[in-house]
């Protein structure tokens, strides 16, 4: 699966958490820009993971800051 797949379908996951309708880019981040609580972003992660069928540890997450970095990690994974 590539990126042109992956990211629309992130995008769709992440519509109903965007409370404050920010416009999506890659430079987008979570707890910045879209003021992502803990919670959320549990919430959150749980959503991509269901829908990739994958595991993203709390390194991966304490790693990924951007809405582009996300779309890349999850890329990469489903391709392992």
């Amino acid at each position: 699966m590539d990126r042109a797949t992956v990211e629309p379908r992130i995008r769709s996951i992440i519509e109903p958490f965007n409370k404050k309708e920010v416009a999506i880019a890659d430079a987008t981040t979570f707890a910045g820009d879209l003021e992502f609580d803990s919670l959320t972003v549990m919430d959150f992660v749980a959503a991509i993971e269901d829908e990739f069928d994958i595991i993203i540890s709390m390194n991966q997450q304490a790693e990924i800051e951007s809405y582009g970095q996300l779309v890349d990690a999850v890329t990469k994974m489903v391709a392992e």
